[in-house]
């Protein structure tokens, strides 16, 4: 795993299938760590275990379902958590311990915002880290490119809803971005001042498909 920032991790990269990349971060809390989406990279899913293991670990939406939720929860009785929508592609493997439904606080310092369009039950989630950073774990809702952030539209995708959660996530205004899926060099990028104008290529470029 390598070290991004004093409370967050990034696990090594993964290609679930060709053209797609992705990386699972773990956020170290003195409440319980919290691992965002799924990794199935054994060195880091033993490396969690120096780094205090993970108490809650949370899917973005049902692409990061596979047999590593069996033993992360097995290794650490990490508590899993997704969206209502997603639940019949996690019921293939196992059953949640946290099911969301609307928009709301986990804990004091991280909030669950459900953002349809990329899957029906996508959601990203807002985290106050270290530092005074504030993270937005954005799943495939919005992925890094070499060219910015984009917007995770695909043939099964939703794009009217796509672009109603790209509006929502307008006002949460992170001082980083850490998505799933990414092409380019890293999932991890702070977005500082363009956050607006990040979002409104993103909505542009989805109101061009037909």
């Amino acid at each position: 795993m390598r070290q991004i920032l004093s409370d967050l991790w990034e696990t090594a990269v993964e290609s679930p299938f060709p053209g797609l990349t992705t990386h699972a971060y773990l956020w170290t809390r003195d409440d319980g760590n919290v691992l965002f989406y799924n990794t199935s990279q054994q060195q880091d899913i033993r490396q969690m275990a120096d780094l205090g293991g993970v108490a809650c670990q949370l899917l973005s939406h049902r692409d990061e379902v596979g047999q590593s939720l069996i033993q992360i929860r097995d290794l650490y009785a990490a508590r899993l958590g997704v969206h209502q929508a997603e639940l019949e592609h996690l019921a293939e493997v196992c059953q949640p311990d946290i099911i969301f439904q609307h928009r709301q606080c986990l804990f004091d310092d991280l909030e669950v915002v459900p953002t349809p369009g990329h899957t029906p039950g996508s959601c990203c989630f807002l985290a106050s880290l270290a530092e005074g950073l504030t993270a937005l774990f954005s799943g495939d809702t919005l992925y890094w490119s070499d060219a910015g952030l984009r917007p995770g539209l695909l043939p099964f995708s939703d794009r009217d809803q796509l672009i109603e959660s790209l509006t929502l996530l307008e006002k949460v205004s992170p001082d980083l971005v850490c998505s799933s899926a990414f092409s380019g060099e890293s999932g991890f990028k702070e977005v500082k001042a363009d956050w607006s104008e990040q979002l409104a290529i993103a909505r542009w470029l989805l109101q061009q498909q037909s």
